[in-house]
């Protein structure tokens, strides 16, 4: 059985903390091992935003969407049967001047390194959010191909999606964002949407 994956991320791949980088970076993958699954998913965010009077091209997004809306969200999504896993970057911890001085090189070996970790992924059809431009894409699609397709692991697709079309890939978003949070101990619902999701988090890497 084919699986497919959602991926989208939270902060910024940006270093330059004195113009307002974000400290952390966060991946997120969405993991279906049953395709039916994650329709039935995708199905169960319409029918919610179309109970809140929501066209169905509107967007689920964690720094937009109302925070009580996201929480009883992630509650209810919790309840199927999928895998989420994480890498949350601290980038001062980083000192690679090439990831350093280029965001596509960061962001594209972060998501890397997030599907390398990933166990059991075999014949993956992966979608991202394509909100890059087409040269990106073609390079990123390349250098996935390159580095993934491995013994250990195989992707047989990659595919740039747009998130207003796309309800798992707003999910994704909604994932990263909670995480994101997490890390703002300053803030005093840092751990309530991380909470709200922790059964189906099979993994969340610290980088630092």
């Amino acid at each position: 059985m084919s699986q497919v994956v959602f991926i989208d991320d939270a902060g910024d791949p940006g270093f330059k903390f004195e113009h307002g980088s974000s400290e952390h970076f966060v991946i997120t993958c969405l993991i279906f091992d049953d395709n039916l699954v994650a329709e039935e998913v995708s199905l169960y965010m319409k029918k919610l935003k179309r109970s809140l009077g929501w066209s169905d091209g509107c967007e689920f997004k964690f720094n937009k969407t109302n925070k009580e809306t996201i929480r009883s969200l992630l509650a209810s999504i919790a309840n199927f049967d999928f895998r989420i896993r994480v890498i949350c970057v601290h980038k001062p911890s980083i000192y690679s001047r090439q990831l350093r001085s280029n965001q596509d090189s960061f962001y594209n070996y972060m998501i890397r390194l997030v599907l390398q970790m990933t166990p059991n992924l075999r014949h993956a059809s992966v979608k991202l959010d394509g909100r890059s431009g087409r040269e990106y894409k073609k390079g990123a699609t390349t250098y996935f191909r390159k580095q993934l397709n491995t013994n250990d692991i195989k992707v047989s697709k990659f595919k740039f999606v747009d998130s207003r079309s796309d309800n798992l890939i707003q999910l994704a978003d909604l994932v990263a964002g909670a995480v994101l949070r997490s890390t703002r101990k300053d803030k005093t619902d840092c751990s309530v949407y991380l909470k709200c999701i922790e059964k189906r988090i099979e993994d969340i890497w610290y980088f630092h």
